[in-house]
């Protein structure tokens, strides 16, 4: 791996940057937090060769609005169902939206 391999991984919102440690203390949450959303599978950390769980900067917004339910009082379990039902209706959406659009692009209308 050169250099600048490593250096585009900065902007890698996919790339598992961050130990359990670190993101538990990024999120302001415990491990214990981490490993229940894991369980739940709303995010699945990869694993270092060492076997330890690393998480990406996407995988921690995730967690974050999970961490964000429960304060709230949602129950963990209920708290993940809630993120994964929301990101299917947004990908649902986003591609009404672009049936929509090769829809309108095959058939414009005639302006008279």
């Amino acid at each position: 791996m050169t250099a600048d391999d490593s250096y585009g991984r900065l902007d890698d919102d996919d790339y598992p940057a961050y130990t359990m440690g670190r993101a538990a203390e990024m999120l302001g949450t415990t491990q214990g937090f981490l490993r229940a959303v894991g369980e739940a599978r709303l995010i699945t950390p990869l694993r270092s060769e060492g076997g330890h769980r690393r998480y990406s900067r996407y995988q921690l917004r995730i967690a974050a609005r999970a961490r964000e339910l429960v304060d709230q009082g949602t129950p963990i379990e209920a708290a993940c169902r809630i993120i994964i039902l929301e990101d299917q209706l947004e990908e649902a959406q986003r591609i009404n939206a672009e049936h929509r659009r090769a829809a309108g692009s095959a058939n414009p209308t005639n302006a008279a």
